[in-house]
Parts: structure tokens; sequence; C-alpha cells
């Protein structure tokens, strides 16, 4: 495991364009939660494991990747910064957390209601990470997403090691990110993925 970058940014921050950004700049692949052929219910044993507080097998999860965006990895970019001590530390953020919280309610939060539903037989992956993150059975609620989300980058702010964190905002698009790693600014536009406008 060698992880150029590791993303600490929560879903719906530009993670998905930070893939392909970073798969262009370093020349390999970089870990997603579309990478998981379950996702977003079933994310596989390993997962399971780190979820419910157990050490899962980090090199065999990050095995050929040269970066990690996205959850369920930005859940755990401090283990994997401390098992990649060189890697950058990417902070991807929103505007607000109620711009966040907004994307989330469009995308991802109808598809983790599903699996609240009775009789739901394909895994709960996506409520497991919501529960993790705002430290509640209770997350379906605006208030605590956004007290979440703050709680989250603010944390990842105080505790990433010094030289090592770029906060980031999708708009600002390639030039921070080149700029920390030291690479030249592609001559392409950069990948605007995943929008909003796709999942309605």
């Amino acid at each position: 495991m060698d992880l150029k970058v590791i993303g600490a940014g929560l879903p719906r921050t530009g993670t998905a364009s930070l893939r392909a950004a970073l798969e262009h700049l370093l020349g390999g692949r970089c870990y997603h939660m579309r990478e998981i052929p379950g996702h977003p219910f079933d994310l596989g044993p390993e997962w399971n494991r780190a979820l419910a507080g157990d050490q899962p097998d980090w090199s065999r999860l990050m095995d050929g990747y040269t970066a990690a965006v996205d959850w369920p990895a930005a859940m755990f970019w401090r283990e994997l910064s401390e098992l990649n001590p060189g890697a950058l530390i990417l902070l991807s953020v929103r505007d607000s957390a109620v711009t966040w919280q907004q994307s989330l309610e469009k995308t991802i939060l109808p598809y983790a209601r599903m699996a609240l539903q009775p009789g739901w037989r394909e895994g709960r992956g996506l409520v497991d990470l919501l529960e993790r993150f705002t430290g509640t059975s209770h997350w379906d609620d605006p208030e605590v997403l956004r007290r979440a989300y703050e709680r989250h980058n603010e944390q990842v702010r105080k505790d990433a090691p010094a030289g090592r964190l770029l906060e980031w905002r999708a708009e600002e698009g390639w030039e921070p990110i080149c700029r920390a790693l030291g690479r030249p600014v592609p001559n392409i536009p950069f990948p605007w993925l995943n929008r909003r406008s796709e999942w309605e």
C-alpha cells in the first residue's frame, strides 16, 4: 500500500471528480465507494469490520490504489494517513453545511432510507456509515447531519499533521491539487462528474 493522496472529504464534496482527477495526475487507480461491488448497501467484510471498530486488512483493501476518496475510506483518513505518512490529506468541502446537507438529501439519503424499510434484505452498509458519521441512529435529521459535517471537517483541520493538509473546493479545480502534489496542471478541463442534476 502506497497511497499518495488520502481524501478526508465527505461524499457530495466533489469526490467523483477528485477520483477522475487524481487518476489522471497520479497515473493509477483511486479508491471510491463505486469500487465496492455491492455499494452502497453491502460494503464487504473488511469495511464491515472497520465500521464495527475492529482492525481490517488495510493493505488488502487499498492494494493496487494510489489514492482514496469518498466513503468509506474518508471515514478512516487517520488510520490511512498513519499507514501512508507521505500522503497528502485532501479535505474536500462545500460552501456550507446547509449546501452539503441539501445535496445529500437529493442524492444519497433516499437510498439510505430504503435500507430502513421493513423486509429489507440487501444490507445496511450505508446506514452503518451514517450512524458512525453522526454518532447516532437518528441520523435522518438535517441539523444532526449539518453538525456532523462541521464536526468532521473541524476534526480533520485540527488533527491532520502539519504540512500535509490541503482543503479544497470543487470550483478551485486543478491548481491547488497540482501545487500540493508538485505536478504540472494538465492542459485538459477539470473532470466535473456526478453532479446533483444527474441524480434527479
